[in-house]
């Protein structure tokens, strides 16, 4: 039996793992861009992680912890001040962010509503219309010892461009 090239083998194989669906590598696959704001480089050599990740137009921002402060307001002022600082490295801005989480250090409900409660004030400082999607849990501990909350988003560069919200008010509650 004759000996097939190699090159020839090798197109046959590719044709019939294309043919039975598996993926072959794209030139038009997006770019995986790995970024560290200033001071966040050690997050990315020491710890592992990206502070930062783009791929295509999606920005995908790893948690921020609050920092200790002079009070609790202003730690989780200073959190969002850097999710800001963290998008731009990537091209995006806060009003392309689709996607916020953030983590509570709370022992029970009761406490997890009070420790949010100036979340929500300086989320409205940053987020004044078209809000992102947004899922606050609670927890014992997170990875930065001290902070008592940590944000993660995801942003679509350029989709806060012209956000629509068609969601009326309520009505308010029936005087009793």
């Amino acid at each position: 039996m004759p000996r097939l090239p190699v090159v020839l083998v090798l197109s046959v194989l590719c044709a019939v793992a294309t043919a039975a669906g598996a993926e072959t590598p794209s030139a038009a696959a997006p770019t995986r861009e790995h970024f560290a704001p200033a001071g966040w480089q050690s997050s990315y050599h020491d710890i592992h992680y990206t502070p930062v990740l783009r791929v295509g137009d999606r920005v995908i921002v790893s948690g921020i912890p609050s920092r200790s402060g002079p009070d609790e307001e202003a730690n989780i002022r200073w959190a969002f001040q850097q999710l800001e600082v963290h998008l731009k490295q990537a091209g995006a801005s806060l009003e392309d962010v689709v996607e916020l989480n953030s983590f509570h250090v709370a022992q029970n409900h009761e406490e997890f509503r009070r420790v949010v409660e100036p979340v929500l004030k300086v989320h409205h400082e940053f987020f004044k219309d078209h809000y992102p999607a947004w899922t606050a849990v609670g927890t014992t501990a997170l990875f930065s010892k001290g902070a008592s909350m940590e944000l993660s988003a995801e942003a679509v560069i350029g989709s806060g461009r012209r956000p629509r919200a068609d969601i009326p008010k309520p009505s308010p509650p029936p005087a009793p």
